[in-house]
């Protein structure tokens, strides 16, 4: 994998900050022309780098007003890719992770209501062949949302 250079996270902390940023104004925030911001965010999207672009969409303006970790105990540890298979069947499932600790996964999901998580849990998850437990928490309030920092020294002044 190619290196990240100074230039590279600068760019990267201005848009992890805004990414809906005109590249002319990282451009001039990093005293580099257009092309040159252009050239660069095109190769971190191709090393990986830079991974998305999207917007976030606040679940509660779509009725989505339950959001639920849910750790998941698999009988084996193996069967991780085939219940991936199927909890990528429920659309409310929006993160899910391989993790280490007293679960097998964990997962985010979004439900409309109680009645919904309900339903989702016990007529869903808890019926995908080789679960044997789930623990459910509901988060209460998001309180910090954000991109991991991205750390670099200040760029000597271009003449």
């Amino acid at each position: 994998m190619e290196k990240i250079d100074n230039l590279d996270k600068k760019i990267l902390s201005i848009l992890s900050k805004n990414a809906r940023i005109p590249f002319k104004d990282v451009a001039a925030e990093c005293n580099v022309s257009r092309a040159a911001i252009h050239q660069r965010v095109q190769r971190l999207i191709e090393m990986g780098v830079i991974t998305g672009s999207g917007f976030d969409v606040s679940p509660k303006s779509l009725g989505y007003h339950t959001c639920t970790y849910v750790g998941i105990t698999l009988e084996r540890g193996s069967m991780y890719k085939d219940v991936v298979k199927r909890l990528e069947l429920i659309p409310e499932i929006v993160e899910c992770h391989f993790t280490t600790g007293p679960y097998t996964m964990l997962v985010r999901l979004y439900a409309r209501d109680n009645e919904q998580l309900m339903h989702l849990l016990n007529g869903q998850l808890q019926e995908i062949p080789g679960v044997t437990a789930t623990e459910t928490l509901i988060s209460l309030e998001q309180s910090i949302k954000r991109e991991i920092p991205v750390h670099f020294e200040e760029l000597a002044e271009q003449e």
